[in-house]
């Protein structure tokens, strides 16, 4: 991943306390554990989250979702 140019982080206490605010919004869409943690990573880092699940788009999140296909 690192010779893509990609970073790792890891997940800590704080990620899994941002994840788990994301339970209510998610429960209503189907979001998993692993969808919760990837948006709330990007409202972290203030980065778009990757996805080619079209839901992700229509929450109101302060997190710009980009659409893969």
């Amino acid at each position: 991943m690192e010779s893509l140019g990609l970073q790792i982080h890891p997940f800590t206490a704080d990620d899994a306390e941002a994840t788990a605010r994301l339970w209510a919004t998610g429960r209503q869409v189907g979001l998993s554990m692993g969808d919760r943690a990837c948006l709330s990573l990007a409202q972290m880092l203030g980065l778009p989250a990757l996805t080619a699940d079209r839901v992700w788009a229509t929450l109101d999140l302060n997190v710009e979702v980009r659409l893969i296909r």
